[in-house]
Protein backbone atom coordinates (compact mmCIF):
# COMPACT_ATOMS: atom_id res chain seq x y z
CA UNK A 1 0.00 0.00 0.00
CA UNK A 2 1.59 3.25 -1.09
CA UNK A 3 1.12 6.37 0.99
CA UNK A 4 1.83 9.72 -0.65
CA UNK A 5 2.58 13.17 0.66
CA UNK A 6 3.80 16.32 -1.04
CA UNK A 7 5.21 19.67 -0.01
CA UNK A 8 6.74 22.72 -1.68
CA UNK A 9 10.46 23.43 -1.82
CA UNK A 10 11.00 27.13 -1.22
CA UNK A 11 14.69 27.62 -0.52
CA UNK A 12 16.71 24.40 -0.43
CA UNK A 13 16.29 22.82 -3.86
CA UNK A 14 19.93 21.73 -4.23
CA UNK A 15 20.00 20.36 -0.67
CA UNK A 16 16.74 18.46 -1.26
CA UNK A 17 18.02 16.94 -4.51
CA UNK A 18 21.38 16.07 -2.92
CA UNK A 19 19.51 14.37 -0.06
CA UNK A 20 17.39 12.18 -2.31
CA UNK A 21 20.43 11.28 -4.46
CA UNK A 22 22.43 9.99 -1.47
CA UNK A 23 24.20 6.84 -2.78
CA UNK A 24 23.80 5.10 0.60
CA UNK A 25 20.03 5.41 0.28
CA UNK A 26 19.71 4.69 -3.47
CA UNK A 27 21.87 1.58 -3.86
CA UNK A 28 24.79 3.57 -5.22
CA UNK A 29 22.45 5.74 -7.33
CA UNK A 30 21.25 2.68 -9.26
CA UNK A 31 17.74 3.64 -8.14
CA UNK A 32 17.90 7.23 -9.43
CA UNK A 33 16.35 8.59 -12.63
CA UNK A 34 15.67 11.98 -14.12
CA UNK A 35 13.55 13.46 -16.88
CA UNK A 36 14.29 16.65 -18.79
CA UNK A 37 17.41 17.33 -16.74
CA UNK A 38 20.57 15.70 -15.44
CA UNK A 39 20.72 14.09 -12.01
CA UNK A 40 23.64 16.23 -10.89
CA UNK A 41 22.52 19.49 -12.54
CA UNK A 42 18.75 19.38 -11.94
CA UNK A 43 18.69 22.38 -9.58
CA UNK A 44 20.48 24.55 -12.17
CA UNK A 45 18.25 23.35 -15.00
CA UNK A 46 15.11 23.92 -12.90
CA UNK A 47 16.33 27.52 -12.33
CA UNK A 48 16.92 28.05 -16.06
CA UNK A 49 13.36 26.96 -16.80
CA UNK A 50 11.92 29.21 -14.09
CA UNK A 51 14.03 32.12 -15.41
CA UNK A 52 12.92 31.52 -19.02
CA UNK A 53 9.32 31.49 -17.80
CA UNK A 54 9.80 34.77 -15.95
CA UNK A 55 8.81 33.03 -12.73
CA UNK A 56 9.31 35.16 -9.65
CA UNK A 57 7.38 32.88 -7.29
CA UNK A 58 8.64 31.44 -4.03
CA UNK A 59 8.20 27.76 -4.96
CA UNK A 60 11.28 26.28 -6.63
CA UNK A 61 9.82 22.82 -6.93
CA UNK A 62 7.69 20.17 -5.25
CA UNK A 63 8.75 17.10 -3.31
CA UNK A 64 6.45 14.09 -3.49
CA UNK A 65 7.11 11.04 -1.33
CA UNK A 66 5.52 7.67 -2.08
CA UNK A 67 6.03 5.06 0.67
CA UNK A 68 5.26 1.35 0.34
CA UNK A 69 4.25 -1.22 2.93
CA UNK A 70 7.10 -3.25 4.39
CA UNK A 71 7.91 -6.25 2.21
CA UNK A 72 5.26 -5.53 -0.39
CA UNK A 73 7.51 -4.74 -3.35
CA UNK A 74 11.10 -4.83 -4.57
CA UNK A 75 13.32 -1.76 -5.00
CA UNK A 76 13.23 -2.11 -8.78
CA UNK A 77 9.44 -2.40 -8.91
CA UNK A 78 9.02 0.52 -6.49
CA UNK A 79 11.22 2.63 -8.78
CA UNK A 80 9.22 1.56 -11.84
CA UNK A 81 5.98 2.50 -10.04
CA UNK A 82 7.49 5.89 -9.18
CA UNK A 83 8.42 6.50 -12.80
CA UNK A 84 4.89 5.58 -13.90
CA UNK A 85 3.45 7.94 -11.28
CA UNK A 86 5.74 10.79 -12.39
CA UNK A 87 4.78 10.25 -16.03
CA UNK A 88 1.06 10.17 -15.27
CA UNK A 89 1.03 13.16 -12.90
CA UNK A 90 3.51 15.41 -14.71
CA UNK A 91 2.60 14.45 -18.28
CA UNK A 92 6.12 14.95 -19.64
CA UNK A 93 5.94 18.70 -18.96
CA UNK A 94 8.07 19.09 -15.82
CA UNK A 95 11.71 18.25 -15.20
CA UNK A 96 12.13 15.81 -12.33
CA UNK A 97 14.48 13.63 -10.33
CA UNK A 98 13.14 10.36 -8.93
CA UNK A 99 14.94 8.13 -6.45
CA UNK A 100 13.99 5.01 -4.55
CA UNK A 101 15.38 4.80 -1.02
CA UNK A 102 16.23 1.40 0.42
CA UNK A 103 17.67 2.56 3.76
CA UNK A 104 14.52 2.03 5.86
CA UNK A 105 12.31 -0.99 6.54
CA UNK A 106 9.84 0.39 4.01
CA UNK A 107 10.83 1.33 0.48
CA UNK A 108 9.94 4.84 -0.57
CA UNK A 109 10.26 7.03 -3.64
CA UNK A 110 11.27 10.68 -3.63
CA UNK A 111 10.13 12.72 -6.61
CA UNK A 112 11.33 16.30 -6.87
CA UNK A 113 9.94 18.23 -9.81
CA UNK A 114 10.18 21.77 -11.11
CA UNK A 115 7.51 24.26 -10.12
CA UNK A 116 7.32 25.43 -13.74
CA UNK A 117 6.80 23.39 -16.92
CA UNK A 118 9.66 23.42 -19.42
CA UNK A 119 7.11 22.82 -22.22
CA UNK A 120 4.67 25.71 -21.75
CA UNK A 121 6.16 27.60 -18.76
CA UNK A 122 2.98 27.16 -16.75
CA UNK A 123 3.26 26.73 -12.99
CA UNK A 124 2.25 23.50 -11.30
CA UNK A 125 -0.80 24.26 -9.16
CA UNK A 126 -0.86 22.25 -5.97
CA UNK A 127 -4.21 22.06 -4.22
CA UNK A 128 -6.62 19.45 -2.86
CA UNK A 129 -7.72 18.50 -6.37
CA UNK A 130 -4.16 17.94 -7.63
CA UNK A 131 -3.24 16.00 -4.49
CA UNK A 132 -6.31 13.74 -4.81
CA UNK A 133 -5.30 13.12 -8.44
CA UNK A 134 -1.84 12.05 -7.25
CA UNK A 135 -3.41 9.77 -4.62
CA UNK A 136 -5.87 8.16 -7.09
CA UNK A 137 -3.15 7.73 -9.71
CA UNK A 138 -0.76 6.15 -7.21
CA UNK A 139 -3.48 3.75 -6.06
CA UNK A 140 -4.36 2.78 -9.66
CA UNK A 141 -0.72 2.09 -10.53
CA UNK A 142 -0.24 0.09 -7.33
CA UNK A 143 -3.31 -2.01 -8.14
CA UNK A 144 -1.92 -2.67 -11.64
CA UNK A 145 1.22 -4.01 -9.96
CA UNK A 146 -0.77 -6.18 -7.55
CA UNK A 147 -0.05 -4.04 -4.48
CA UNK A 148 -2.55 -3.18 -1.79
CA UNK A 149 -4.11 0.28 -1.55
CA UNK A 150 -5.62 2.27 1.28
CA UNK A 151 -9.36 1.77 1.24
CA UNK A 152 -11.72 4.62 2.23
CA UNK A 153 -11.88 4.93 6.01
CA UNK A 154 -8.65 3.00 6.57
CA UNK A 155 -5.96 4.62 8.74
CA UNK A 156 -3.63 6.43 6.32
CA UNK A 157 -0.57 6.79 8.54
CA UNK A 158 2.46 4.67 9.31
CA UNK A 159 0.34 2.56 11.65
CA UNK A 160 -1.63 1.20 8.68
CA UNK A 161 1.57 0.48 6.79
CA UNK A 162 3.10 -1.34 9.75
CA UNK A 163 0.00 -3.49 10.25
CA UNK A 164 -0.14 -4.67 6.65
CA UNK A 165 1.31 -8.17 6.32
CA UNK A 166 4.02 -8.37 3.67
CA UNK A 167 3.33 -10.23 0.45
CA UNK A 168 5.63 -13.04 -0.52
CA UNK A 169 6.70 -11.15 -3.64
CA UNK A 170 10.38 -10.93 -2.77
CA UNK A 171 12.75 -9.13 -0.47
CA UNK A 172 11.84 -5.45 -0.36
CA UNK A 173 14.55 -4.03 1.85
CA UNK A 174 18.24 -3.89 1.42
CA UNK A 175 20.58 -4.32 4.34
CA UNK A 176 23.70 -2.16 4.32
Amino acid sequence: MAVTKTHPIKSTLKAAIDYILNPEKTDGKLLASSFGCGLETADIEFAWTREAAGDRGTHLGRHLIQSFAVGETTPEEAHKIGMELAGAVLGGKYEFVLTTHVDKDHLHNHLIFNAVSFVDYKKYHSNKQSYHFIRRTSDAICKEHGLSVIEPGQDKGKKAMQNTPPKSKGQATKQS
